[in-house]
């Protein structure tokens, strides 16, 4: 399936979570904190909210949301 992250295509497999495409696609970075400091997913499982990204313009986090064709990721870059 493919989504795209920054605008650029990315091919993942089927039941793949954003937080995986995150990493398939490169550095695996899901924002910048306010410290401006590199944050990536941490605990996989949401409580940690370092996986914040914005899909398809709603912020979600990325280790609890699956991938869908066509889905628009931003994330830090």
């Amino acid at each position: 399936m493919n989504l795209y992250i920054n605008g650029q295509p990315v091919s993942v497999p089927t039941g793949c979570s954003v937080a995986a495409a995150l990493a398939i696609a490169g550095n695996g970075l899901a924002r910048i904190s306010v410290s401006g400091a590199p944050r990536a997913p941490l605990c996989g499982m949401g409580i940690c909210q370092e996986c914040r990204v914005t899909v398809d313009g709603v912020r979600r986090l990325a280790c609890q949301t699956s991938c869908a064709s066509g889905m628009r990721v931003e994330a830090a870059q």
